[in-house]
């Protein structure tokens, strides 16, 4: 069978992918979505000689008649009945070698995930220096916005209607 290290690392790529995507996962049991990504991600499926129908007939034959999950040690075995289609001319511990170098060391690899990405038309959008009318009152001159002050109008009781250009001046011309 194969050595040491690469069993505790066929072990390491076991628990890891069997906790990958579940939050509740322990580690301990696999589900069958997660034995066809295992298979998946380190090339045991190729298309022709294995493909993903044959991944799942495996993980049927391996659990339980009612459970939903393998173990490590169902792993095991649905690893050697893959090696055994997959490598042909093979004996069944050279066979089971070659798959186990396949899985061993790896971990699940999250692809097709979207990235935020900040292209121009969002980098123009959120650009406070272009903002006019009302909504450039809600932010200074460095773009930062100015809270409440920059969303109420303040109200000034000076006595002078808003917007008023000789506020002030009245007490000046009283005087005189």
């Amino acid at each position: 069978m194969a050595e040491n290290s690469d069993v505790a690392s066929l072990e390491d790529s076991f628990r890891k992918f069997a906790i990958y995507g579940d939050t509740k996962a322990t580690g301990q049991e696999m589900t069958g979505k997660n034995w066809a990504k295992l298979c998946k991600e380190c090339k045991v499926i190729d298309g022709k000689t294995i493909t993903t129908t044959d991944v799942d007939i495996v993980f049927s034959k391996v659990k339980g008649k009612t459970a939903r999950v393998i173990t490590y040690e169902e792993f095991q075995k649905a690893l050697e009945e893959l090696s055994a289609k997959k490598y042909k001319g093979k004996s069944k511990e050279e066979a089971f070698e070659a798959i186990s170098k396949l899985v061993a060391g790896n971990e699940p690899a999250s692809t097709g995930i979207t990235k935020a990405a900040a292209v121009g038309a969002v980098d123009r959008l959120t650009d406070t220096s272009k903002y006019t009318g009302s909504h450039k009152e809600r932010f200074d001159e460095t773009g930062k916005g100015r809270g409440k002050s920059g969303r109420e109008t303040i109200v000034e009781n000076t006595g002078y209607v808003g917007a008023y250009k000789h506020a002030g001046t009245y007490d000046a011309k009283v005087k005189k």
